[in-house]
């Protein structure tokens, strides 16, 4: 008999924020459903001091389930621990090492995009480096380096005239680089993806809607809306599958755009596109989540679900295609 395969379910996560525990949710989630296909599985934390990994994946894996979103609590630095584990030559999940610096950096990510041809909205670069043009007449200030909307607030929303001070106000005051995008007024669309053999497939897109929204709130999905489950923002803004036949061909070009992205930053196993679409119905794409959450009421798993996969079968197939990769490398 075959011994059973090991599996560490690695997290950098803290209990002091709602983001920070929604990570030891899904780590639990995942261990257990490893549990349930036959792994042995450890839950294992790991911090600013990198040179103990080798220590704490010790006896080493088969595979490495990796949910380290930043360190510290620092967004900048949740590549390191791909990296890491790419130096120790262990299969893990998600995104390799290089794909999550260009993707967890904005600015770089909204470069790389407008380099390869697909829509992104205009931005101020930290530095003052504009790509700006005057088609719009408001930005949105956003951290340059965090996911989660750590940040975003309904007073990120400014005119773009004063998008350079607010982008000084907001480093000021919360530390980190912090850039202005060109805001949309339109509406929101989550698109996840989920590879399999002949590459990332597109799950159902979902849009997310923004109810009974006072006129002088922008319509965004910022940090109350996401984590705040007593808030007006929480609780105002569901996802919506169901859509009009009319939005056919949006959602169509949606997903090829999504693909495209998936392809064109090396995403590996799953991903989500984050997308508005203006009163033109011009897309944007506003990230690219590298190793998006899996918790059971996020978008991903919502859109799973909707496409009559399990979560199990989800995190199976993250799991198969971090090992198919890992042996095609090694080939």
């Amino acid at each position: 008999m075959s011994p059973r395969p090991r599996a560490v379910v690695l997290h950098g996560a803290t209990a002091d924020r709602p983001d920070e525990v929604d990570t030891l949710v899904q780590a639990e989630m995942v261990a257990d459903i490893l549990r349930r296909s036959g792994w042995i599985v450890r839950i294992v934390a790991t911090g600013l001091d990198l040179s103990a990994l080798d220590r704490l994946l010790t006896p080493r894996p088969d595979a490495v389930f990796n949910l380290v979103e930043a360190l510290g609590g620092d967004g900048r630095l949740g590549h390191l621990v791909p990296g890491v584990l790419e130096h120790l030559g262990i299969p893990f999940t998600g995104a390799s090492a290089a794909t999550l610096f260009a993707t967890t950096l904005k600015p770089m990510t909204k470069a790389l995009l407008r380099g390869a041809g697909l829509p992104t909205p205009d931005w101020i670069a930290p530095d003052g480096t504009a790509w700006h043009s005057d088609a719009f007449d408001r930005m949105i200030v956003k951290a340059a380096a965090e996911d989660a909307s750590l940040g975003i607030d309904s007073g990120s929303v400014v005119p773009a005239a004063s998008a350079a001070a607010e982008v000084a106000r907001r480093a000021a005051r919360h530390g980190g680089d912090w850039f202005a995008e060109a805001y949309i007024d339109g509406r929101e669309f989550n698109v996840g993806l989920l590879e399999d053999e002949s590459g990332p497939r597109v799950l159902p897109i979902a849009e997310i809607l923004f109810v009974d929204y006072p006129e002088d709130r922008p319509r965004i999905v910022d940090y109350e809306a996401k984590w705040i489950e007593d808030s007006f923002a929480y609780n105002n803004t569901p996802r919506q599958f169901d859509l009009p036949p009319t939005d056919a061909p949006l959602l169509a070009e949606l997903g090829e755009l999504a693909r495209r992205a998936f392809t064109l930053f090396g995403l590996r196993g799953y991903g989500r596109v984050d997308f508005r679409v203006d009163a033109e119905g011009r897309p944007w794409i506003l990230e690219i989540n590298a190793n998006p959450g899996l918790s059971p009421d996020a978008g991903f798993a919502a859109a799973a679900t909707r496409a009559g996969l399990a979560m199990d079968d989800v995190v199976r197939q993250i799991v198969h295609i971090a090992s198919r990769k890992e042996a095609q490398a090694a080939a």
